[in-house]
């Protein structure tokens, strides 16, 4: 028998002896091992050419508005007399001044140095009450941030609605310069109303004043929907009835026959399958858009949006060869519904099977 001192260097002994073969094995395993640094990805290859890349895809916005580009990038250098002309141009084209006023309030919510100097130059002025309407709106939902409720702490909260209180008051303000004619700075107010859940009573007086200007305001009925959804002050069915009664009572190229669609996506996307797709309530709801898109103005600012809403559901009920018109459309631009939800990877993985799959039936 080996005495103590005996068996712990036998010990250390083999335990050397296995270091010694195990990093020899190691060095051999390697030596047969392809340790060469990977090389660049493959370049993108569209299935049709000239199709946008991902690289270069735009998120901010669902189509181009050249003359907004330029204001947006003369804001973004500090200068406001861009954005005071773009909409002073714009005039009472409802759904054009909402859609530009927003997207200046965005960049004013990241750094509003330019919107200040616009206000002390010009004070009243209506256009820049409503942008900044527009930045408070847009700086609270910053706060909040993007997240769902169990991932919002209770500062982002509390953050949140302090700054929505201003954004009311900063509404208000727009209300009182604007034109009484103009739905505008009330069409700011309604992401307000959902941030802060309004009470139905006090959103349908919001909504009175709404309709009472523009009647079929794109953008104002789609924020309005999103008030009535279950997920902030609605349910299904409220959301439902919303949507159904204002395509209903809209005319032929209004393209609030998106509604329907928008809030079938709303209560069901997250359990949708195919077959979900498919069913004739669904495709009923699809072509009645369809019809719409092709009766609308081919100026209508909210045109591309409608365009990417069917670019979405048109493949999934096994009509890709109708989708690709409206693709080929908006292509490059991201920033609407649904890929404001899904993201422009999703954009491109469906715009891709799309033409994959049209060109393989031919």
């Amino acid at each position: 028998m080996y005495d103590s001192q005996a068996t712990a260097t036998i010990m250390l002994l083999g335990g050397a002896v296995v270091a010694v073969v195990g990093c020899c094995w190691f060095k051999w395993k390697m030596s047969r091992v392809d340790i060469t640094p990977p090389g660049p990805p493959a370049p993108y290859t569209p299935p049709e050419p000239g199709l946008v890349a991902p690289d270069d895809l735009r998120t901010d916005w669902g189509g181009p508005d050249e003359e907004a580009d330029d204001a947006l990038r003369a804001a973004e250098s500090g200068n406001w007399h861009a954005a005071a002309d773009l909409l002073s141009r714009t005039g009472q084209e409802w759904d054009l001044r909402s859609r530009r006023a927003k997207a200046l309030g965005a960049v004013a919510a990241q750094d509003d140095g330019w919107l200040l100097n616009w206000r002390a130059q010009r004070p009243g002025d209506a256009d820049a009450a409503l942008v900044h309407a527009h930045a408070m709106v847009v700086l609270a939902w910053l706060v909040r941030g993007s997240l769902g409720t169990e991932h919002t702490t209770r500062e982002q909260f509390d953050g949140f609605h302090r700054v929505l209180h201003e954004a009311r008051d900063a509404c208000a303000e727009a209300v009182a310069l604007a034109d009484p004619a103009d739905p505008s700075p009330y069409i700011a107010e309604l992401l307000v109303a959902r941030g802060l859940m309004y009470p139905h009573e006090e959103f349908r007086s919001l909504w009175a004043e709404v309709v009472a200007r523009a009647p079929h305001h794109y953008d104002a009925h789609f924020t309005a929907l999103q008030y009535w959804c279950a997920k902030w002050r609605g349910s299904q069915e409220l959301a439902e009835e919303f949507a159904t009664t204002a395509a209903q009572s809209a005319p032929p190229g209004s393209l609030l026959r998106v509604l329907p669609v928008v809030s079938w996506y709303e209560h069901h996307v997250s359990d949708a399958d195919t077959e979900r797709f498919l069913r004739p309530e669904i495709v009923a709801r699809v072509e009645a858009l369809s019809e719409d898109v092709a009766a609308a103005p081919a100026d209508h600012p909210w045109l591309p949006s409608a365009r990417h809403a069917l670019a979405y559901f048109l493949p999934l009920q096994g009509r890709s060869a109708e989708a690709l018109p409206h693709f080929r459309a908006v292509d490059g631009w991201t920033g609407t519904f649904p890929w404001a939800y899904l993201g422009a990877g999703r954009y491109v993985a469906a715009r891709d099977e799309a033409f994959r799959s049209a060109l393989a039936q031919v």
